[in-house]
Formats: C-alpha cells, sequence, structure tokens
C-alpha cells in the first residue's frame, strides 16, 4: 500500500475514532500524536488530512448533505461520513492531488471498510462534488 494510502487510511481512522467517542477531530489527532498506542506515528499527510477537513468542516458537511441526494449524513454509514469528508478536502481545497485520485483512493476505503452498496455511493457523490468543484469554490 503507497505511503499516502496508508496516510488516508490512518485519517479515516482518526476522524471515525472522533466522532464516535463526540470528540473534536484535533483533539483526537492530538490525542493519537502524543500517544499512538500500538499503531506507528501518524504519517504527516494524515494530519494533513485531518487538519484540512476541520478547517473546512462545516462547508463539506454542507457540500455532502446537498449532493447525496436524499441522503443526510446522519442516515450515511460513519465509516462513509469520514471517508466522503476526506476526499472532498482532497478534491475541493487540495491542489496536490488530482481529483480522480482522490476519488479512487475513498472508493478503495469504502471498499475495504464499508458496506456493499458505499463503493458506488462514494464515486457517485464524489464525482458530483468533482463535478461541480468550479462552482463550489466561490
Amino acid at each position: 500500500m503507497a505511503a499516502r494510502s496508508k496516510a488516508r487510511k490512518r485519517a479515516v481512522d482518526v476522524l471515525f475514532e472522533a466522532e464516535q467517542r463526540d470528540v473534536a477531530p484535533l483533539t483526537m489527532l492530538a490525542d493519537r500524536i502524543a500517544s499512538p498506542g500500538t499503531e506507528a506515528a501518524l504519517p504527516q499527510y494524515a494530519c494533513e488530512l485531518i487538519e484540512g477537513y476541520d478547517a473546512h468542516a462545516a462547508r463539506i458537511d454542507e457540500v455532502l448533505e446537498t449532493y447525496s441526494n436524499g441522503w443526510t449524513l446522519d442516515r450515511m454509514p460513519a465509516v462513509d461520513r469520514a471517508i466522503l469528508r476526506l476526499a472532498t478536502w482532497e478534491i475541493v481545497f487540495n491542489d496536490d492531488v488530482p481529483d480522480a485520485v482522490a476519488i479512487d483512493e475513498a472508493v478503495e476505503l469504502a471498499s475495504a471498510l464499508s458496506t456493499d452498496e458505499s463503493p458506488s455511493f462514494v464515486n457517485g457523490l464524489l464525482a458530483r462534488i468533482m463535478e461541480l468543484k468550479p462552482t463550489l469554490l466561490g
């Protein structure tokens, strides 16, 4: 698994855990940096992903809610929410990653971590966000 793929997986884990524990993402990130437990230290890109999502959380959640065709964020599986939040940050706010790569990585994570329907849902929603990206930055 490539370094950025591992970083994305670790970022999803931290974001998921923060939500499950009802803790702010940056608080959970600080906890994981301070005490990684049995895991290796968090990759820098995982930190960048979490910090990026946190800086734009309200806008990202609004975009996801608006374009998810009848699905509220609360209705989505928690792991899908974490994957979608990080991938949306990569697509909309991070010019260092090609949009198609962000989508492919998110679909891979959904395939590995979530329901059978999740990969196609994640792919469709992120493709729509990529298509609308120029209008989302305003």
